[in-house]
């Protein structure tokens, strides 16, 4: 299937083959570079899973631990194999998602062939799983030292009681203690099935021979996909505030707001991006409340806001440095009330729409965020460059019903990272 949307001057190709792998190929002409991601429905949240009748409750940091031992091959490592053909290869696992990568200049195709066949053929040793046990373990101590990540880690304990974001995406030194070859093999089993899985390109390729390729180089039918568990639901917040001392010369602060999940047939690119738009309405970096908050030195220049959509949740974060975090969240919920009420200024919404339209038109000119984001787009079985369509549908009203859904009780959180 070929698309065109004429107004962003961009093309997709889109193929789900016949084991349920979708391949998306989005051509650049005249750019250097061809990026490809490999990626799988499979994240940090989900660790707890049904496969064949059988329930896992595997340990905490496992997708991630399996995105590192994937480029094992038994003829040799994968990253190896890339460095001969001079690509630039690398991976990544999400709350909700691991992905392969890489970008090359030239031998596309045999750089295609070596991320097809290392990620759907695992191989797995008590040897070199143990090896890797250090290696992430390091990595988790070098997080669990980084004040904004433990901000981060605070604020989703807070917002949520049972739902598995609440954990680090790495683990802890103590989970991944507990993952051994037979639990890595397990959720390769379980989510690494073509079906639960795309292949984007943005570039100069061929189409028809990524399909080729595709279907040689994975399995030829599909198995069967995990069934996820998340734990119970519930609406408001686990705890209003938690606290963490850290080596930081002044504090440092994340504010969340629980949003309701997906409601069912609803947008996930949609909603994602009129989230995007009412933080920026709320508190973005032209908004009034930013200018009130910064004059306060509530703020400084690195604040930052984010929303993002989680399986059966939703979270609208802002944060950063703070000389009193206590009072930025006060002044930052009375805004949010006050929008709930009031309604959004029409010349704020207008201007703030045509920043974040603007955000995401310069996406088009980065092949390697605009091929992971239509991998994001893909698995809420969507495209990416129907982002600008969806934009002309948001309207004020559909900012403050969302800010009004912010402004309930027991709906926020806040993390801090206090002095030690």
């Amino acid at each position: 299937m070929s698309k065109s949307y004429a107004a962003l001057h961009e093309r997709i190709e889109r193929r789900t083959l016949e084991n349920g792998l979708r391949v998306c190929y989005i051509p650049k002409e005249g750019f250097s570079k061809t990026f490809a991601i490999l990626a799988t429905d499979f994240g940090s949240v989900d660790a707890s899973f049904t496969l064949d009748g059988k329930r896992f409750d595997t340990p905490a940091g496992v997708a991630h631990f399996l995105e590192h031992k994937m480029f094992e091959d038994e003829d040799g490592n994968a990253l190896q194999k890339f460095s001969e053909t001079g690509a630039s290869p690398n991976a990544f696992t999400s709350q909700t998602m691991t992905a392969y990568h890489f970008s090359c200049t030239e031998r596309f195709e045999r750089n295609l062939e070596i991320l097809l066949k290392f990620v759907f053929t695992p191989y797995f040793t008590e040897e070199n799983v143990a090896k890797e046990r250090g290696i992430i373990g390091q990595e988790i101590g070098m997080m669990e030292d980084t004040p904004g990540w433990q901000a981060y880690v605070g604020l989703f304990e807070g917002l949520f009681r049972e739902h598995p974001v609440r954990v680090s995406i790495a683990g802890s030194v103590a989970s991944i203690a507990r993952i051994t070859p037979e639990t890595l093999f397990t959720c390769h089993k379980a989510f690494y099935s073509p079906s639960n899985m795309v292949l984007v390109v943005c570039g100069t390729a061929d189409f028809e021979e990524i399909c080729r390729m595709a279907k040689q180089f994975s399995p030829p039918v599909p198995t069967d996909v995990g069934q996820r568990h998340y734990g119970k639901r519930r609406e408001t917040v686990n705890e209003s505030e938690t606290v963490r001392a850290m080596q930081v010369s002044q504090p440092q602060f994340l504010l969340g707001f629980k949003d309701e999940p997906l409601h069912k047939g609803e947008s996930k690119l949609r909603r994602s991006l009129l989230g995007e738009l009412a933080v920026r309405v709320l508190c973005g970096d032209t908004a009034p409340l930013y200018s009130e908050l910064y004059e306060k030195r509530l703020i400084n220049r690195y604040f930052e806001t984010e929303y993002s959509l989680i399986p059966e949740g939703a979270v609208a974060l802002m944060g950063g440095e703070s000389r009193d975090p206590r009072a930025a969240r006060a002044a930052i919920e009375r805004e949010v009330e006050r929008l709930a009420k009031e309604g959004v200024d029409k010349a704020l919404f207008d201007r703030m729409k045509k920043a974040v339209y603007g955000l995401h038109l310069r996406v088009l000119d980065d092949p390697e965020e605009l091929a992971r984001r239509e991998a994001e787009a893909v698995f809420g079985g969507e495209d990416y460059l129907d982002f600008a369509n969806l934009f002309d549908t948001i309207e004020a009203s559909d900012v403050q019903a969302m800010l009004a859904r912010w402004a309930r009780p027991d709906h926020s959180a806040l993390s801090v990272i206090e002095p030690q």
